[in-house]
């Protein structure tokens, strides 16, 4: 039997790569409790990576003596700033074989049939959208011969409703697929990445007091917003270096955390916090806008035309899209996080989050043609940092927190441009913003 030791704890990450050849990789196993039989049977335990996602805990407990078994996945990493949505047209059998991590706090609707699952009701989740709707048909069979007994018309309804189900499988007509996680510990699968995938959108909101509730951030009957800073504090955030402790997000070892409020040139003043672990080596830098929400999102382009543009300096907010549309490339709002660095931090940034730290890329978990996909797309983001390829780099915040500098400034750039729009109204409702309309701003536009 395998056991964590302080040696994994302290010092280097419990969470690995999937890979064959990694001997290390082995789930921890542990004696427990059959709460079917009462007898001992086994749990493991494996702590790993989602690609393109975050770390998990996979864990599966089988008992021999009555041959009762039970998986569940749970999300090792802290609730995340805001909920995520995710809304997948199932337009072939393909999609039905994407990943699909479900927090027990999400809820999954399927719109054309009415078809609802309420959060908390099911174990948390790592399966297929097949998968889903095979949990969904043996929890509605479950019931099924009490029901016949009692009230045969009801079953018979269910019958009917577990039929439609089933049928959704051979994909006749397609069909809408909704996870809604208010903790954000969710995921479904993208395979065209690093492209955009043009049946899966993914949304970002803020939680409801309801929902803080639910997952025990917030007390029961606490509504108060969370105060401001006094003007004393801010003069201090301003004028110092704040650090206080914290564990590292790779090791869980102790760690410390710098914060300072940063005024960038001709923009506005951002929060910068960056913390670095002697135990592992690891490093982050997160920003955060010190300044309210803008009345109008910014798309800020960049035409690549020499390698001096990668020394740019850059702010992408947490809820900034990055897009390269030579490259059919596009980065979602919250990946990466915000971020205050140069604009080749960002690409190398991308280049890790895509390619270098991608477990698809390593031993046997993908296709060799996923593998080619991934290493080529690597290259090109390599050219365009040394100059080598003509290309645009698009900045898109409907929030308008993000910043690329201007070289010229106080005069234009000529090879950028500032473009302020207004958001549209879905727009608005995923940034739970829908109380701060503009002016002349019309549900619909």
């Amino acid at each position: 039997m395998s056991v964590i030791s302080e040696e994994s704890v302290r010092g280097r990450s419990l969470f690995k790569d999937i890979a064959a050849d990694d001997e290390d990789l082995q789930p921890t196993e542990m004696e427990s409790l059959c709460m079917n039989c009462h007898h001992n049977g086994t749990t493991r335990l494996l702590l790993t990576k989602i690609p393109f996602f975050r770390e998990v805990i996979l864990s599966s407990f089988s008992c021999p003596d009555c041959g009762w078994a039970d998986t569940e996945v749970q999300s090792a990493g802290q609730i995340q700033e805001q909920g995520v949505c995710y809304t997948l047209q199932v337009r072939s059998k393909r999609d039905l074989d994407r990943e699909v991590v479900k927090a027990d706090s999400a809820t999954t609707r399927i719109p054309e049939l009415e078809f609802e699952i309420p959060p908390f009701t099911q174990k948390g989740s790592l399966s297929t959208v097949e998968g889903l709707l095979d949990r969904a048909v043996a929890g509605l069979q479950q019931d099924q011969p009490g029901r016949r007994a009692a009230d045969p018309e009801v079953a018979d309804k269910i019958d009917a409703f577990i039929h439609k189900l089933q049928k959704l499988k051979d994909v006749e007509h397609a069909f809408t697929v909704v996870i809604e996680d208010p903790s954000g510990n969710s995921f479904v699968e993208n395979p065209a990445a690093p492209q955009k995938d043009e049946a899966l959108t993914v949304s970002r909101f803020r939680r409801s007091v309801q929902q803080d509730v639910q997952l025990g951030i917030r007390a029961e009957g606490d509504t108060d917003p969370d105060p401001e800073p006094a003007g004393d504090d801010l003069d201090t955030m301003r004028n110092e270096v704040l650090v206080f402790n914290t564990n590292c997000p790779e090791c869980n070892a102790q760690a410390s955390t710098n914060m300072k409020l940063v005024q960038i040139p001709h923009f506005k003043e951002v929060v910068i916090m960056a913390t670095n672990c002697d135990s592992c080596g690891h490093r982050t830098n997160e920003v955060k806008s010190g300044g309210a929400t803008e009345e109008l999102g910014t798309k800020v382009t960049l035409h690549i035309t020499d390698p001096s543009d990668m020394t740019r300096d850059l702010l992408k907010s947490e809820t900034c899209s990055v897009l390269i549309p030579e490259l059919d490339f596009e980065l979602g709002m919250a990946a990466l996080g915000g971020k205050f660095t140069t604009l080749e931090g960002l690409l190398k940034d991308i280049k890790d989050l895509i390619v270098s730290k991608n477990p698809f890329v390593c031993g046997d978990s993908t296709s060799s043609d996923r593998v080619q996909k991934l290493m080529e797309f690597g290259e090109k983001l390599d050219k365009i940092i040394a100059g080598e390829m003509d290309v645009h780099i698009v900045l898109d915040d409907p929030v308008g927190n993000s910043y690329l500098q201007n070289v010229y400034a106080p005069d234009s750039d000529p090879e950028m441009t500032v473009e302020k729009y207004t958001r549209t109204f879905e727009q608005n409702e995923d940034l739970g913003l829908n109380d701060m309309k503009t002016e002349g701003y019309q549900e619909g536009n």
